[in-house]
């Protein structure tokens, strides 16, 4: 019996590890966009033993709370956690760059043409004290 290997790669090819890169972002992005929705999932699905075990309520059935403390709890703390984790992206956001660089900055100036301003100046005529002051009170 003879058995002949092929030569196959160990890993994936470059294309199908950047379609499961992208994929696994995708759902960390959705996931924490969707965490309200996952753990109003997670009551419904939980909800007797929830309503039985963990209601801060279950001693009060006249209340009819069954379980949805919990779920307002959970809700509350994802928030927090949400609210968090953007501060904290926010803060490493915000970063002081400083870059010190001892280049010389120099200018090159160069005349291109000189241009002659006449020299009119308005006299004023004769007598202009006359017609130039404050007005009197009175």
């Amino acid at each position: 019996m003879v058995v002949k290997l092929i030569n196959a790669p160990i890993f994936a090819p470059r294309a199908m590890k950047q379609k499961l890169t992208a994929v696994l972002l995708i759902l960390a992005i959705v996931s924490s966009s969707f965490s309200r929705f996952f753990i109003y999932a997670g009551f419904e699905m939980n909800r007797g033993y929830i309503a039985s075990k963990l209601c801060e309520n279950r001693n009060r059935p006249w209340l009819h709370c069954n379980g949805k403390c919990y779920l307002i709890k959970k809700v509350k703390q994802a928030e927090e956690k949400q609210n968090s984790t953007e501060r904290e992206t926010q803060k490493n956001l915000i970063q002081e760059a400083y870059c010190e660089n001892n280049t010389q900055v120099s200018f090159y100036t160069r005349l291109i043409r000189e241009i002659m301003i006449p020299n009119n100046r308005i006299e004023l005529p004769p007598g202009h004290g006359a017609i130039f002051r404050p007005p009197q009170l009175g």
